[in-house]
């Protein structure tokens, strides 16, 4: 079943995930493997080791992150057609259970940890649009409220706060 993207402005954007048990249907799951197929010829060589990750992440524990800062234009697809420049660090080490309540403990790094920590973020309850700087989001103002009243065009379902 595919569900439909929550938009911005509703509240369970913002609700702090709880840890689950293996009857719960709710995941994490990521896929960067598209991104990293995806990049121009140019950009082959910017993410060094990172071939990027598909998989589920259950009851997900940042344990480290580390690396330099750098900037990558995120978008979120809660947001749509809002992408910034967002400032993160490079490298992560994530203790998670996959689809199967296997345990497991990874290091990632570049674009995967960058997708990681932004779906990280959403279990926190925060969003990437938290990370700018209070002029910057005081500019995006208008186009947020419009998403959160339905007022956007996208190519596929959203759910909107009623």
């Amino acid at each position: 079943m595919i569900l439909p993207i929550v938009a911005y402005g509703n509240p369970v954007l913002r609700k702090v995930g709880k840890e689950i048990t293996p009857g719960y249907p709710g995941l994490f799951v990521m896929d960067s493997i598209q991104i990293i197929e995806n990049l121009a010829e140019d950009e082959k060589d910017t993410y060094p080791g990172d071939t990027g990750y598909k998989g589920v992440f259950i009851n997900a524990k940042i344990n480290t992150v580390n690396g330099n800062e750098w900037s990558y234009n995120e978008g979120c697809l809660s947001i749509p057609k809002i992408r910034e420049d967002i400032v993160r660090k490079e490298e992560i080490t994530i203790t998670f259970a996959d689809e199967n309540f296997n345990l497991h403990t990874k290091d990632f790094n570049g674009i995967t940890a960058r997708v990681i920590l932004h779906e990280y973020d959403h279990t926190d309850g925060k969003l990437f649009i938290d990370y700018l700087k209070p002029l910057k989001k005081n500019l995006l103002k208008r186009k947020l409220a419009d998403i959160s009243k339905g007022k956007v065009e996208v190519d596929y379902r959203m759910s909107f706060v009623k």
